[in-house]
């Protein structure tokens, strides 16, 4: 059989491996359900491309003991004459459809096109025809594929059938090599730049494979298997960001009915700092205060700071508390390879999913600490599953870790911080972590009042200027009152303190300082 001899002969030790395991998983299935009970879903996309042959493979080699004799030829041409569904939407790219009905008469496939949506077509095949269980080609990293396993019943809700994920480990790059290395036709798409296809309306070439012609201004693009980093794959979805303003939720606001809404909305973050060594007091937290205000400094408002021990359980509590509150969870501390370090595995379980291996991540710990990385030994390689997006720049050693609206800092400095920081920014596309918005201005008065005189008029100016944040402090007890004024609104924030002045005679209030936070 040509796809078991291709990868064979091959040298990739890791394909072969991938390939031994999906081939183990679809026997394992044909063994436990007769074949009219297995249906297969086809989409026509590289994924399902890989999972179509490799059915071919898996049923070669279960009926290879049964038949004696075949043929090279026959070998070659073997079919594999599965029940296959397709949903053929009117919104798929023509070359979807062309490449899915070749493929299809290519190999005898039984074809049933449905023509309603995922759920609805499945209760109507059901109701048809007894069907136990679906071969689907779902990968880690795909958004349905959170806390699944080679077989996962479906889903609450949904039309009962196992779902049979052979290539569930898969990466990006198996993708490609199986595809290549087996020498099979694929959809004529990601030859033209497109690495992960959807529909007609939120699916472009990947930029990252474009080739400029600059004779012609006309944008070219190299195939998708020249992808250097899978996990960029989906970067040709067209995403389309909308901050919680647009869509009238409740952001954080002091602002007044009249005062400009873009400039009092504001996007909020919360801090969490892994590590007992704080809480103990052995060291001091530099990283916080930094991060905060560097978060200000983009017109972000941080609304919590939290320290918490190197536990998995106080980690997910504080996760799973700011994750559902606030826009960002910035974390830091807790990563690594030692026995304390729990916060990736916090994470996960604040998020409900399991720790999984990840192929990609390794391989940059790899290049990073050479030999001492091993799959098995490397529990560094394991992230949350089906929620995680690596956030790589080539200024970074090994790339951040997102899992949903939580980033990961690796820093362990201020001057790590910084570097951090920058690369967030520079990868802050529309669709990126953070979202700028118009930042912070403060202004600074040191006063001689004391807090009995000053507290009445203080409290007065927070209700007259609830857009603001007014606030006040000593650095210690004999020193001067210092009384900030910090908002988005110049000219709000220059009626306070004139009308301050107003109050009390010049001598009694000086101006520190006027800055943009941060």
């Amino acid at each position: 059989m040509e796809i078991d001899k291709s990868v064979r002969e091959s040298n990739d030790k890791r394909l072969q491996t991938k390939y031994n395991n999906a081939v183990y998983v679809i026997q394992r299935a044909l063994a436990l359900y007769a074949f009219e009970e297995v249906a297969f879903s086809f989409n026509g996309g590289k994924d399902s491309t890989v999972l179509l042959h490799l059915l071919r493979a898996g049923y070669f080699l279960n009926k290879e003991k049964a038949i004696s004799s075949i043929g090279s030829q026959t070998n070659f041409k073997l079919k594999c004459p599965i029940r296959t569904i397709y949903f053929e939407s009117p919104y798929a790219f023509p070359e979807i459809n062309s490449f899915t009905y070749e493929t299809a008469n290519t190999y005898d496939l039984q074809l049933e096109t449905i023509r309603l949506d995922f759920k609805s077509g499945l209760e109507a095949l059901l109701r048809e025809k007894i069907t136990k269980a679906i071969f689907l080609g779902t990968r880690i990293g795909d958004p349905n594929a959170v806390g699944q396993e080679q077989f996962s019943p479906s889903s609450p809700g949904w039309p009962p059938f196992m779902r049979v994920n052979p290539i569930l480990d898969w990466s990006y790059r198996d993708v490609w090599a199986f595809l290549l290395t087996c020498k099979v036709q694929y959809c004529s798409l990601y030859d033209q730049g497109y690495t992960s296809i959807g529909s007609i309306y939120d699916t472009v070439p990947n930029s990252l494979l474009c080739i400029s012609d600059s004779s012609t201004s006309k944008e070219n693009f190299r195939p998708a298997y020249l992808l250097k980093d899978g996990r960029l794959e989906r970067a040709g979805r067209a995403k389309k960001f909308s901050p919680r303003i647009s869509e009238g939720v409740p952001v954080v606001t002091n602002g007044l009915s009249s005062v400009n809404p873009t400039l009092s909305c504001t996007l909020t973050a919360s801090v969490i700092a892994v590590g007992d060594e704080i809480l103990f007091g052995l060291v001091e937290d530099h990283l916080a205060p930094a991060l905060c205000r560097k978060l200000r400094s983009i017109g972000w408002a941080v609304t919590h700071i939290a320290v918490v021990r190197n536990d998995i359980d106080s980690v997910a509590e504080e996760v799973e508390k700011q994750k559902s509150t606030s826009d960002m969870v910035f974390m830091f501390g807790g990563v690594g390879p030692m026995h304390s370090d729990v916060s990736v595995a916090g994470v996960a379980k604040a998020f409900g999913v399991r720790l999984a291996p990840d192929e990609e991540f390794e391989e940059y710990l790899r290049h990073l600490i050479g030999d001492q990385c091993t799959g098995n030994r490397n529990e560094m390689a394991q992230l949350p599953e089906g929620i995680t997006e690596l956030l790589h720049h080539e200024m970074l050693p090994v790339p951040l870790i997102k899992c949903q609206n939580v980033i990961i800092l690796s820093a362990t400095n201020v001057t790590e911080m910084d570097k951090q920081w920058d690369c967030l920014l520079e990868l802050n596309t529309p669709n990126g972590p953070l979202v700028p918005m118009i930042p912070f201005i403060s202004k600074h008065l040191s006063t001689t009042l004391s807090d009995v005189k000053a507290a009445p008029f203080l409290s007065k100016f927070c209700l007259e200027f609830p857009d603001l944040y007014i606030g006040s402090y000593r650095e210690s007890r004999i020193g001067a009152l210092v009384v900030s004024f910090v908002g988005k609104d110049q000219e709000r924030i220059e009626t306070a303190v004139k009308k301050l002045r107003q109050k009390f005679h010049l001598s009694e209030i000086s101006e520190i300082s006027e800055i943009n936070c941060g």
